[in-house]
Order: structure tokens, then sequence, then C-alpha cells
């Protein structure tokens, strides 16, 4: 934690490093996933798992940052402190989809360039709102929920829980949020041992089979995240933040397991990652303590930069996809045009962070917060 003044929480400055980690991962996981042909060969085999550790640390996070806040806080001022923190991103994240999308025809998507300018205005709408698309407004054959940024089915999720969280959860005994996480376990796990491609990705359309993996990957974490925050104490270790990093790292990273034969044990890994090992991470994290201004200054940045880069990256990784489909190189070929991507999607963030996130914010809280001082903020929340 970063020292805290007398009348402020402790901020989790680790915590915020860690996100920023995860960010990255996804990153290079959906650069790398272009070159995969399955489920089976991709280079960063489980980097979509770092979506359920957002959940996880977004649970821990609103749960320090607003359970003390109820007795003076209205559901009002819940919901508008989040669509603040959350919205303008959502839609400069929908804005880069729309204007790059002329740029992504290839074979996976041959019908681009047929796509009317008013369906891409129209979907560039609904996704500002972060409303769902229905599949008769499908254009590119992923059935997407967000097809101009495809991400953002998870900023969805998020705001479904933190709904959860305010009209009910957050009043609910440790005894029977406990209940309810278990409960939550058991969905995971049944959707980690039953899953047709033997993981847990998806979430990301309207259909019922994806909606299933979308509640099952968001109940859990989101609300273990908030137990976590309440009843677990967090454990001390030496270079916490290296630690937890490399940990983080090699559950991403992990190679597949049980190949074709026996998808469940991939499965398997996937859920008890997310219930046991994501968890421990997080409480290791929230033990440790940053020393020093660079460490300071990193992990900070990096948890800046963490939101930002995970929702603005995608319509390059589309456009990407496309040149590669276009194209056929080898990986080896196709390297430095993928970590062209992955240092432009940092670039991208940093600007969207700096020129537009943080202005906006601060202008939005000017014009709707209250007159009276603000709470300590908590992980960037």
């Amino acid at each position: 934690m970063s020292t805290p003044s007398p009348l402020a929480k402790p901020h989790y400055l680790i915590l915020d490093g860690l996100r920023g980690v995860a960010a990255l991962t996804v990153v290079a996981f959906h650069v790398l996933e272009t070159h995969a042909t399955s489920h089976l060969d991709q280079l960063i085999n489980h980097g979509y798992l770092a979506v359920d550790f957002f959940f996880l640390l977004s649970g821990f996070v609103i749960g320090y940052a607003y359970d003390e806040r109820w007795p003076r806080m209205s559901l009002g001022e819940f919901f508008r402190r989040r669509l603040v923190r959350l919205q303008p991103l959502v839609v400069l994240g929908m804005l880069v989809g729309a204007l790059t999308f002329y740029l992504q025809q290839c074979g996976l998507w041959p019908h681009i360039q047929d796509v009317p300018g008013w369906k891409v205005l129209l979907l560039l709408l609904l996704g500002s709102f972060l409303l769902p698309v229905p599949p008769a407004l499908d254009i590119r054959g992923w059935h997407e929920t967000y097809p101009l940024n495809g991400p953002g089915w998870s900023l969805f999720y998020e705001y479904v829980a933190n709904i959860l969280y305010a009209l009910g959860v957050r009043k609910l005994s440790v005894p029977a949020l406990g209940l309810l996480v278990v409960l939550a376990a058991g969905l995971l796990l049944h959707l980690g041992l039953t899953s047709e491609t033997g993981d847990v990705i998806g979430g990301w359309s309207l259909e019922p089979a994806q909606l299933h993996v979308g509640v099952a990957r968001v109940l859990y974490p989101f609300f273990a995240g908030l137990l976590l925050q309440r009843v677990a104490k967090p454990l001390p270790v030496r270079r916490a933040f290296l630690v937890c990093s490399l940990l983080l790292l090699a559950v991403l990273a992990m190679p597949r397991l049980g190949g074709s034969q026996q998808l469940w044990a991939n499965g398997l890994y996937d859920a008890l990652s997310i219930i046991i090992l994501f968890p421990v991470i997080v409480l290791l994290g929230a033990g440790g303590d940053v020393r020093g201004q660079r460490a300071t200054w990193f992990c900070r940045f990096l948890g800046d930069l963490s939101y930002p880069i995970y929702i603005t990256h995608y319509p390059l990784i589309y456009t990407y996809t496309a040149w590669v489909q276009n194209t056929k190189p080898t990986l080896p070929e196709a390297l430095p045009v993928g970590a062209l991507v992955f240092v432009g999607s940092i670039g991208l963030a940093y600007a969207s962070l700096k020129l537009y996130d943080e202005p906006i914010r601060r202008w939005l809280q000017r014009k709707t917060g209250p007159a009276r001082p603000q709470p300590a903020k908590a992980l960037s929340q």
C-alpha cells in the first residue's frame, strides 16, 4: 500500500500495477491470437483470463471504495460516480472502432465495404450508451454484442455487477454473501468442465449460450472480490509487485492443458485459476508495499493506463487481423507489425487518458459532482 494521509484510506498501488500487467497481457494475447488456428494453439494460451482477474479486482475495489459510504451516499450518487469513471472511455473506444472499421476488410469479413454508413453510425450510438446490439445488426459475422469494439461486452457485465451490488448485494451479511459466492463458484466450475471448447472464453454475444458464459464469468470473481475485501486479511510478502506479477503472468501464459481429447482439463484449470489462484494473488498484492518514487510511479502509471488500453486496443486488433488475413505472413514476418500494434495500443491508451479521459472526467465531476469534499479514491475507482 502507499502511505495514507491521516484522513485517507490506504491506496493499493500494487493492485493498480497488477491491473496494468493484466491489460498489457490482454493486448499481447489478442495480437498473437490472430495467428492461432484454434483454441488449442494460442501462444499466450490463457490470456483471456485477464478479464476474470479484472472482475475480481473490481469487486474488491468497489467494496473497499464504497461499502462505508452508503450511509451518506444515494444510489444516484453511486451510479453517477461509476458512469463518470467508466463511460467516457466506452464512448471513445466505440469511436475508434467506427473510424477504423472500413480498414478491416479481409477474408474473415469480406463484406465490410458493403456495410452502409448509417449502420456504422447506429452501432456507434448504441455502443456509446452500451446498449446491446441485436443479432440483426451484426456486421462482422462474429455475433458480437458490440461489433465496433468487442471488449465492450465485459463493460456491460461490469455495469450489471455494479447494479446488482448497489441494489441489494451490498446489504448482504457475510454468510449470505459467502453463499452467493459459493453458488457462483459452482456455476463457474460447471462451465469450465462442460464447455464445448474446454475453456471459459466467451460472453460477447446475446445468444443464450454466450449469456450463460458471461454471467458465469462475472458473478463469481466480482462478488468473490467483494467478499475477499470484507473478510480476508492481506498476505504480506516481500517484493510483492514482482512476485504477484510473475504469478499472474504464469497463470495467463500457461500452455493449453488436456489437448483436444480432454477438454475438461483446461476448463478445470480456468475455473480453479479464477476461484483460487486469482484471490491469492490479490491478497498478496494487497498485503505488499511499494517503496521508492520509481516503483510508486510505475505502479500508478500501469494502473492509470490499464482501463484505457483495454477499452481502446481492440479496433487495432481488428485491423491487424485484416492485415494478417490479406498478406498471410508467417509469425516471424508478422512480429514487427505485431509489435507496432502493441506499442501503438499503449500510445493510443496514453493519449486517450491524458487528452480525453482525465479532462472529460474532471469536467463531468465539476458539472455533476457534489460541492462537498470528495472521499479519498481507492485504486482509481
